[in-house]
């Protein structure tokens, strides 16, 4: 598997008393940047050599990332990362509405505590400077993770984090990272700026409709994509 010794640098991150937890996380973290691409058959010989973890550690970490929906088993062939359907990007998005919108709604009386939100805002803004687009599409997750921890609720940072994980199977597939996340530089900042003004109800209404927009968007060029074989090899 290409590129598999890079994944023996997350070796120091198991410490002493490695978990399927702990494998699981650097696994996911691995598909949300793209090192394990959809369709990608994961080998317990190779990941579990370069992470230096027993089989069955990994097939505990395996499971779990199978329930959060970001692998799936195939009898006799293995374990692969999901590709998704083009219903489960409109359902992420159905989701990412209901909670996102929510916590915004939700936040009290201003001032809020909008460190975290301000620095992923200006993250998106230096990678577009840069050209850096995949960066950009990082910088606009960590806007969204910012977001919902608002809410300060260990439950909904781990909501939110799987489904952001999913959302990142898709941004892999269509190969216009550019074209995806340019747009949403100018609106992150519309939002943190309403906020950071108190204004909430302003804020909900920009952040509602740049996720309505956002999905309309994805699914049309997300199924396009699938409908290309050449999108999907491992």
């Amino acid at each position: 598997m290409g590129g598999i010794d890079e994944l023996a640098d997350d070796r120091a991150l198991l410490g002493r008393t490695s978990t399927a937890e702990r494998v699981a996380d650097i696994l996911r973290t691995r598909i949300a940047e793209g090192f394990f691409p959809p369709g990608t058959r994961l080998s317990e010989d190779s990941i579990g050599g370069a992470l230096g973890v027993s089989r069955n550690t990994l097939r505990e970490a395996f499971r779990l990332l199978t329930h959060e929906r970001l692998l799936v088993h195939q009898l006799n062939r293995g374990v692969f990362v999901r590709v998704l359907a083009v219903e489960d990007v409109a359902d992420i998005y159905r989701t990412r509405r209901l909670v996102e919108c929510a916590v915004v709604r939700d936040l009290g009386q201003p001032p809020f505590v909008l460190d975290g939100l301000a620095a992923a805002v200006e993250e998106g803004e230096r990678a577009a400077r840069a050209a850096d687009w995949k960066g950009v599409s990082t910088a606009n997750i960590h806007f969204h993770r910012e977001l919902v921890a608002l809410a300060g609720s260990a439950r909904t940072d781990e909501l939110m984090r799987g489904v952001l994980a999913e959302l990142r199977l898709a941004f892999h597939i269509v190969d216009d990272p550019r074209g995806l996340h340019e747009p949403y530089l100018v609106r992150n900042r519309e939002i943190l700026e309403a906020l950071l003004a108190g204004e909430r109800t302003t804020a909900e209404r920009l952040l509602a409709r740049y996720l309505d927009d956002s999905r309309t968007r994805i699914v049309e060029v997300y199924a396009k994509a699938v409908e290309e074989p050449e999108s999907l090899e491992a």
